[in-house]
């Protein structure tokens, strides 16, 4: 009597020890590199399928037929989204940004410094935009936000430091990018080189865009009482619409804008917006920025 009570007081005992040695321990993988975007959102389908308790019947392989869409390589494959990248020229001897959309890739830095040593194109050129990096730059190492980097020296020190400015202020655009070491020196961000800024910086529209009403203008400024403004020529150089806004921070410190400008033309044509600040003197335009764009009729 108690060896057949043992027995039925041990079953739920064994029972869970069964169902316990039966459990999934948990999967681990290579993770691979960090990525630099946040990826795709997948379904939660990664639980493994219950292997079936019967065999099904064998079917023949299509060895010869070409292989169709997979979905699992279909998951597995993304492709990456285009990237707009700012890059920052010199005009006048004074840093002035634009951008570039290109092909997604993960190398951002790479491709940043790639499209800044290969300079302007036409429609940045003819603004005075030069670029003063040669090629082959390219970032050594990127670590607790800090990008290092070789920059080859030239003989003019303010050209040197004008070079380095277009690296600092292009990489630190990224979030992995706080500060750079250029050439094993001390550790320098923008704040090292905002003396080269222009007191107008215009970060949209860029030259050569196609832009239509109403446009919105964007950048930075240090300008009198903190007011900017805008005006639009058109082809013959007529002005065909004005705006003035006010930037985040007034006389001697540099803050952000947004001045929305509208116009009507009839036609398609080359145009020109003028972002500038109005003298206290006389009220004339000063520290112009001049940006060629293509200006749309308005629907």
């Amino acid at each position: 009597m108690t060896g057949r009570g043992a027995v039925r007081l041990g079953a739920p005992a064994l029972v869970a020890a069964l169902l316990l040695g039966g459990c999934g321990t948990s999967r681990s993988g290579d993770l691979g590199l960090a990525p630099t975007a946040p990826p795709p959102s997948v379904a939660p389908t990664d639980r493994p399928e219950p292997t079936p308790t019967r065999a099904a019947a064998p079917t023949p392989r299509a060895t010869n037929r070409p292989p169709g869409p997979s979905t699992t390589a279909s998951t597995g494959t993304h492709r990456l989204d285009p990237v707009t990248v700012e890059l920052w020229y010199v005009r006048a001897g004074l840093l002035v940004p634009t951008r570039r959309t290109r092909p997604g890739t993960v190398a951002t830095s790479r491709l940043a410094l790639t499209e800044l040593a290969a300079g302007p194109t036409p429609a940045e050129a003819a603004t005075g935009m030069i670029t003063l990096l040669p090629a082959g730059v390219e970032v050594t190492r990127i670590a607790d936000g800090m990008a290092t980097l070789r920059v080859p020296s030239v003989g003019d020190p303010a050209t040197q430091r004008l070079r380095e400015a277009q690296v600092v202020w292009t990489l630190t655009q990224f979030p992995s990018v706080r500060q750079v070491r250029l050439d094993d020196a001390a550790p320098v961000d923008r704040a090292d080189y905002a003396d080269l800024l222009p007191p107008i910086v215009v970060t949209g529209p860029i030259p050569g865009e196609r832009v239509s009403a109403p446009l919105v203008v964007t950048g930075t400024a240090t300008v009198f009482e903190a007011t900017v403004s805008v005006r639009v020529l058109d082809a013959a150089g007529r002005q065909v619409a004005t705006g003035f806004g006010a930037a985040s921070c007034g006389s001697g410190c540099r803050g952000g804008y947004r001045v929305v400008v509208g116009w009507r033309t009839v036609r398609e044509q080359k145009g020109t917006v003028e972002v500038y600040e109005v003298s206290a003197e006389n009220g004339e335009r000063i520290h112009t920025m001049a940006v060629p764009v293509v200006l749309a009729p308005r629907n």
